[in-house]
């Protein structure tokens, strides 16, 4: 049986439905392992053991190859206090991985101590706190289904599977359920982080919401602020804020019973830069009106896929709406087909639309999952949140790119907004509250072939898509910045940002300041740092 399994069900009883759940393991004892068994390692595996090259390719993009001097796989709070103290007074480089699902090589670059946490993955529920327990190592898969099957509850996380809590929580976190519920991290109680003090000392640090707490700031930090900054996350505490009572049945959303799903889609064939625009349009002009908190339209989520037209790609072009909606809300399958033909609305080709399925939420997370296979391979992505549509202007970069790659590049639309955007600004440091889509630029490419052409390709995408604001997504006007989830040090780099304003704020706007502020304070000798990490105050 699972250790997420174990925890969640072992620990006490616990019903389906909503009735009360007794879980037997506290923080304290989540510390320490479960039901007496002693916790996973450490295990340190160097150069030449048959495990080290296994560790180096855990990761889904293959264009890096992380080689420490040693991996350090750790199984409790206590081995990363361990672990990251041994590493800091022998003046190794260190940094952590969870899930390994980096954009960027952040994990890799110049490290010789690498943390990894895939075997601190525990979901389970904790009495004393009065909220859900997530180690960083566990995916969100096995978050999802532990959640639900033993208390009917979840969390608004994305739709890769295999993506850990780790990096996904502490740079936001969203998916199908955010414009019905919010973001992630509106919903974090507490996290726990092994932190290094100006003295070299690495300790355990457990800060919550409670605006009284000391240590406060640090939780403020992780809600949006991005991995491998401040120190090494080893779980989070989740609790809706507004929740009443201990029921564990009660303290996070429910997810919907069942969901509608189905897709629209249109041939590259017959498509016109016109009737491109119009497309195009029409999706974000859908999301300008139907991103009412609370709607029965904000339970809809779609992601608008536009693969490259020229042939020879690994898989046909075209353009699919692959969409679901709470099968629950009132009229929930003419929601879907409205959104289909408003999106086709004049253009040509006409739309096509798949049979609508009714699938049980759970079975639907499932089957709509990025598994691992197609979340790995050599990759390049770029993004920008989107306040309103794209100008045609914007649209026509898109249709022009597209024309000269095959599928394997790609524009991606992913709707957002609703519920996300009642959250204040200095809220949470997500400080994106304004937009309606989410946009990410995409190229892929096999091993052996020569990158250059694919980079440039996807650099110039973006940077001719945002032209008028110096070749990225500044804040204002149509954009609203870029997602830190989705890290590119070619925001950095001003051969390809020359709109003279920084990549921090491009990501955190004006919350910079005060993660800033939170980096001094909590790792004051910059241990913990990355190409797009946030910097010490100067």
């Amino acid at each position: 049986m699972s250790k997420v399994t174990r925890r969640g069900f072992l620990g006490g009883t616990a019903a389906l439905g909503g009735a009360a759940v007794t879980a037997g393991f506290t923080a304290s004892a989540a510390l320490a392992g479960t039901s007496g068994d002693p916790p996973f390692g450490p295990v340190v595996v160097r150069p030449g053991d048959p495990r080290y090259d296994d560790l180096t390719v855990r990761r889904t993009n293959h264009r890096f190859r992380p080689r420490p001097d040693y991996f350090h796989v750790v199984g409790s709070t206590e081995q990363v206090v361990a672990a990251v103290d041994e590493a800091v007074r022998a003046g190794r480089r260190v940094t952590v991985r969870s899930g390994g699902h980096c954009y960027e090589d952040f994990v890799g670059d110049g490290a010789q101590v690498v943390i990894d946490m895939c075997e601190m993955s525990e979901v389970y529920f904790d009495e004393e706190r009065g909220a859900f327990a997530v180690e960083a190592g566990a995916t969100l898969m096995e978050a999802y289904r532990t959640l639900y099957l033993g208390w009917g509850v979840t969390i608004p996380g994305g739709q890769c599977g295999g993506v850990a809590a780790g990096g996904h929580i502490a740079g936001g976190g969203y998916g199908p359920l955010s414009r019905r519920d919010g973001l992630t991290v509106d919903y974090l109680h507490a996290v726990e982080v092994v932190v290094v003090d100006r003295a070299g000392r690495a300790r355990a640090v457990v800060a919550t919401r409670n605006p009284a707490d000391p240590n406060h700031d640090l939780w403020w930090a992780h809600t949006g602020g991005g991995g491998g900054n401040f120190g090494v996350v080893t779980r989070y505490w989740m609790r809706d804020p507004k929740a009443k009572g201990g029921d564990p049945a009660r303290l996070l959303p429910r997810p919907p019973a069942q969901v509608l799903s189905g897709a629209a889609y249109w041939p590259w064939d017959g498509m016109t830069k016109q009737s491109f625009r119009r497309l195009l349009r029409n999706y974000a002009e859908w999301h300008q009106r139907n991103s009412v908190p609370g709607s029965p339209q904000a339970s809809l989520w779609g992601s608008l896929l536009i693969t490259g037209r020229k042939e020879g790609g690994s898989q046909p072009g075209g353009i699919v709406l692959p969409a679901q909606v709470d099968a629950g809300v009132p009229g929930a399958e003419k929601i879907l087909r409205d959104h289909f033909a408003a999106v086709g609305e004049g253009v040509t080709p006409e739309v096509g639309v798949t049979p609508i399925q009714r699938n049980p939420w759970f079975e639907a997370v499932r089957s709509n999952s990025l598994g691992a296979a197609a979340e790995s391979g050599r990759y390049k992505g770029k993004s920008a949140y989107l306040r309103k549509p794209f100008t045609d202007e914007q649209a026509d970069v898109a249709f022009d790119a597209l024309g000269e790659m095959t599928s394997n590049g790609l524009v991606w639309l992913l709707a957002y907004g609703g519920r996300v955007n009642t959250v204040p600004s200095a809220a949470t440091a997500t400080v994106e509250r304004r937009s309606i889509l989410k946009v990410i630029h995409l190229v892929t490419w096999d091993e052996g072939q020569d990158e250059a052409a694919p980079l440039e390709w996807v650099r110039l995408l973006h940077q001719r898509t945002f032209a008028a604001t110096g070749g990225v997504p500044v804040p204002g006007g149509n954009c609203g910045g870029a997602y830190i989830n989705y890290p590119d040090v070619d925001h950095a780099d001003p051969a390809w940002n020359t709109s003279g304003v920084p990549w921090s704020t491009l990501y955190y706007g004006d919350n910079y300041a005060r993660l800033q502020r939170a980096k001094a304070r909590w790792d004051p000798r910059d241990v913990f740092h990355h190409a797009l990490s946030v910097r010490p105050p100067t």
